[in-house]
């Protein structure tokens, strides 16, 4: 499934999925659609409570029912898609499918955590060492926590602090969607278990803040400020990804190629890596990040020319998991 949080047309929010049939891209009310589900289905005298139970209409709490939760999401979704009806209706009269330009995109997931990891491609690790900065690889590689409430959407603007910074860069990277109620002291084979799905996500940086923080390998200013956490515009479960470890990567700005790099070129792999953290303990919807390849601005030979600028369209596109496209603008 391609699972999103949207805004359906009277503003409220759902959990729905992503589908593509003749007319184009469709988005399923998940949680309305398995209510109906249940009703005609299972003949469930109490539809609407059972699917408010097993599929929230919230991503968090979906995530956190695990493999139950999606698989009965799985199961509305199908309903939904081969039953699509104009005419059919949900429970208590709700539209089950809308077309995608009915709906607004939101983040897919406000995680409780994400946890970001850095010094992960070891292409990335070389541009540093060529531009003075200096990274031993064979150490634990570096991580520190984002703030949660800088997460924006796909199409939502990354605002531009000019009264923080002037170096404004990105990083395109995976992040990897805990599942289930509590996961601690994961093995990898265990932590790929407990990963539920991936979504694309671009670590916006103040390069110039992150230079005075970097002699103490902690990241959390430069990289945490106001919409600086641009995640979507799906959440792809594992299931319809496959081999997580060979997806190709690329960024482009205003349509000009910035990053391109394969999941293939990982230092350490995502079950490792969710392993290697799982002692802080994990709960669903908790999002672990992958590090991002070469290509960003900051190690360009002349960085002020990369660097993102108000007006500038910043594309994140990973194989299988979709593109994220978000605006610059002026943060005033």
């Amino acid at each position: 499934m391609k699972l999103v949080t949207f805004l359906n047309p009277v503003g409220v929010r759902r959990v729905g999925s992503l589908f593509v049939d003749t007319e184009g891209e469709k988005v399923v009310d998940l949680n309305y659609a398995y209510a109906a589900y249940a009703l005609q289905v299972n003949g469930d005298p109490r539809p609407q409570p059972m699917a408010d139970a097993l599929v929230p209409a919230d991503m968090r709490e979906l995530f956190a029912g695990g493999d139950r939760s999606l698989d009965a999401a799985r199961a509305a979704e199908a309903f939904a898609i081969e039953r699509r009806d104009p005419q059919r209706r949900g429970v208590n009269g709700e539209k089950l499918v809308f077309g995608r330009d009915e709906v607004r995109l939101l983040a897919p997931i406000q995680p409780a955590k994400l946890w970001h990891t850095a010094g992960n491609f070891l292409e990335h690790i070389d541009e540093m060492g060529e531009a003075g900065f200096k990274y031993e690889a064979e150490k634990p590689w570096i991580g520190f926590y984002q703030n949660t409430t800088a997460c924006i959407g796909p199409d939502e603007a990354i605002r531009y602090p000019h009264h923080l910074t002037r170096e404004l860069d990105y990083e395109l990277e995976i992040c990897a969607v805990i599942k289930g109620v509590r996961h601690r002291d994961l093995s990898p084979a265990e932590a790929e278990k407990a990963i539920g799905g991936y979504l694309i996500f671009n670590d916006v940086t103040a390069r110039d803040i992150q230079a005075t923080e970097f002699p103490n390998r902690s990241y959390g200013y430069s990289k945490a400020l106001d919409t600086f956490c641009p995640i979507g515009p799906c959440i792809v479960t594992c299931d319809e990804i496959g081999d997580v470890g060979n997806l190709e990567m690329t960024l482009r700005v205003n349509g000009e190629i910035r990053q391109h790099s394969s999941t293939a070129r990982l230092c350490r792999s995502m079950p490792e890596i969710v392993a290697y953290y799982s002692g802080q303990g994990y709960v669903g919807g908790d999002l672990i990040s992958s590090g991002t390849p070469s290509g960003c601005a900051v190690f360009h030979e002349d960085p002020h020319a990369w660097y993102l600028k108000p007006g500038d369209i910043v594309e994140c596109e990973v194989e299988k998991l979709g593109i994220l496209r978000n605006p610059v603008v002026a943060g005033d």
